[in-house]
């Protein structure tokens, strides 16, 4: 990649808070300027937000960079800064989790009701052998026992490795065996798209190539038929059965928390450690301040799975430990009916709600009158997670979710940040449709060319971050050099995670995906992003999917995979309108080669677009490893739409 990334789409609208909001944010522009004139100190205000056993010495030892350490000396436990501290505040009877099969069955568990579920949990785990310092993977559905699990982890000391429910025996047999872990807690399946769907199976084999696990706890959810060997035992009779009383032990602010594991392309996965103290200190203020939670009349929604770091941050820890009610759902987002989000809106009066893109794009191609049908007039505030989100559908989502009132906060931050790192603060952002804005107070975040100079605004390259982060990874799981390498090697004393970005006029930052998605087209940095949000700013356009193909004449050319919205039909005339209205909105160069009509594109299980495999099909290379697919027939119906869909050379 050359000097910077081309800065082709031009974003003018803004969106000032709604003033009764910005009268009433829990966090104001003030945060800015005091962690501006104290970093640290303002770091350590925000420590104070949680209750810790013992407090620190020193707020951050930097020493022996990139590996950090912060609180150093201080000692807490995450299980009770989420559940015995409300308790202890006469909350006990608040509600928790509004928690909703895909079947339409339900439980409400309040905060008493969870805190005594973790003690048992906590006391079962310690009766089959788990101490402080072991491993426990964890491979559930979207149930309630999911959370539990983490947090009877989490106050025991043992460090929990949430795998996906969706991973093949490799992958789940692979991560316990990297993180040698003692147990595995699953169930006998979860529900989706209207069917049980089995998870012990899965964790059976996995189990017979993985040693070092003495127990598999099994939670019944579906009541399907599981075979059983003598390590299995059920949640039900163990847990259910075990001591409500616990005693939370504080553990030193650097225990290790969780291990999650990133898919890596082509290396095996990497095992991102977070530790205690400096995470829960970071989710947890984020969670306030991003979302301006308020604990006694909020309803908070974050649709992730517990499989991937939002789940951790934005379902687990960051809300319980601010004492909020919030929503966990099943299944799928069109089951038993499209409209399924919007009844859950509706039905629980949610407040806040924190998706990602992808579901958005799909949204908005099944049709406006969809969420029409559905009161969402308890919506104050709308989030967006994952990847950058086109203006288009940030406007979509703020006119049909939001009734064009509701401000939405687009969040940029990654499994290895741990939390949120740069956002609108609802308060107090004039937001731009598409934009991530700026980094939080108490971030350094800083967009770089290939020399780590600052580029000016207008201009783009590496999205780089210059200080260290509380809720920062401290290491690979076992490698520290991979550590080093990977994140730290590029740029000398910088974080750099391999995201492109850019500074518009007016200084404000644009996420411009992975930098492996550039593409050199004649010369020019493209980002994929850029095209694929002025694809989806036609109005026949729902999503749309980019990469870079080789080109004899131009080096690499541009191949867009798009999804029509609703109603639309194809045809030549559309495909030479939507590559004309490319060039239109970004300039000549971006003029895509081809444009596939597609019924779906090839995403993973959390919604990521796997543009590997569309590389694949647009160089009419054998497609490459697709076990993480939410659905491999998607790529058939791609291959074979390819034929014949070269528009006019012109």
């Amino acid at each position: 990649m050359s000097e910077t990334l081309e800065n082709l789409l031009q974003e003018t609208r803004q969106f000032p808070p709604p003033e009764a909001l910005a009268a009433n944010a829990n966090v104001t522009a003030a945060a800015y300027d005091e962690a501006a004139a104290d970093r640290l100190g303002f770091w350590e205000q925000q420590a104070k937000r949680l209750s810790w056993a013992k407090p620190w010495d020193e707020v951050l030892d930097w020493s022996n960079s990139p590996f950090a350490k912060w609180f150093v000396g201080g000692e807490l436990n995450v299980a009770y800064n989420c559940l015995d501290r409300h308790l202890a505040e006469g909350r006990g009877d608040k509600v928790a989790i509004h928690w909703e099969g895909e079947p339409g069955d339900t439980r409400t568990i309040t905060y008493a009701d969870l805190h005594k579920s973790v003690c048992q949990a906590s006391n079962a785990l310690t009766n089959l052998g788990v101490q402080a310092g072991d491993r426990v993977a964890i491979y559930m559905p979207m149930i309630p026992e999911a959370a539990v699990a983490m947090l009877a982890c989490a106050r025991i000391g043992a460090t929990h490795s949430v795998v996906f429910g969706g991973f093949s025996v490799d992958a789940l047999s692979g991560r316990i065996q990297d993180a040698s872990a003692k147990v595995v807690i699953t169930a006998d399946g979860g529900y989706r798209r209207g069917n049980p769907s089995a998870l012990k199976p899965t964790v059976d084999e996995a189990v017979a190539q993985c040693p070092t696990i003495e127990h598999v706890l099994v939670v019944r959810r579906t009541g399907q038929e599981v075979s059983w060997t003598d390590k299995d035992v059920w949640w039900h009779e163990v847990v259910d059965a075990a001591d409500p009383h616990h005693e939370a032990q504080p553990f030193d602010s650097e225990h290790p928390l969780f291990i999650l594991y990133t898919s890596g392309t082509t290396a095996k996965p990497k095992g991102i450690l977070h530790t205690t103290g400096g995470y829960l200190t970071q989710v947890s203020y984020t969670h306030h301040a991003v979302f301006d939670l308020k604990p006694d009349t909020d309803v908070y929604w974050c649709t992730a799975d517990i499989g991937w770091v939002t789940g951790h941050s934005y379902i687990v820890y960051g809300p319980l430990s601010n004492g909020a009610t919030q929503i966990m759902y099943e299944g799928t987002p069109d089951t038993p009916h499209k409209g399924r989000f919007w009844e859950l809106v509706e039905k629980y009066k949610v407040t806040i709600i924190y998706t990602a893109p992808t579901l958005i794009r799909t949204m908005m191609k099944w049709g406006d009158d969809i969420p029409a049908k559905f009161d969402l007039s308890s919506l104050r505030l709308l989030g967006s997670v994952g990847e950058p989100i086109n203006p288009e559908a940030w406007i979509w989502y703020r006119q049909n979710i939001g009734r064009g009132e509701c401000p939405v906060v687009d969040t940029w931050w990654q499994t290895e940040t741990g939390g949120i790192m740069i956002s609108p603060l609802p308060g107090v952002t004039a937001a731009k449709p598409g934009s991530a804005m700026s980094p939080l107070p108490g971030i350094s975040a800083d967009v770089v060319d290939d020399t780590a100079t600052s580029v000016p605004n207008g201009g783009g390259g590496y999205l780089v971050l210059r200080e260290p982060w509380p809720s920062m990874l401290r290491t690979i799981w076992g490698d520290d050099e991979r550590f080093i390498d990977t994140y730290w090697s590029r740029f000398e004393g910088m974080y750099f995670a391999g995201d492109g970005a850019k500074r518009d006029a007016d200084g404000h930052i644009w996420l411009l995906g992975r930098v492996d998605d550039v593409m050199l087209v004649s010369g020019h940095n493209i980002s994929t992003t850029e095209v694929e949000s002025a694809l989806v700013s036609h109005p026949s356009v729902a999503e749309a999917a980019v990469v870079g193909a080789t080109d004899p004449t131009t080096g690499q050319a541009i191949v867009a995979f798009v999804i029509l919205r609703g109603t639309v039909e194809g045809g030549d005339g559309l495909v030479k309108d939507l590559r004309n209205h490319v060039a239109k909105t970004l300039g000549p160069i971006a003029k895509p080669r081809q444009i596939m009509l597609v019924p779906e594109l090839p995403k993973t299980r959390s919604g990521k677009i796997m543009r590997r495999l569309l590389r694949d099909v647009a160089e009419n290379r054998s497609l490459g490893d697709v076990t993480t697919l939410q659905d491999s027939a998607v790529m058939d119906l791609i291959s074979s739409g390819m034929q014949g869909s070269k528009a006019d050379e012109d």
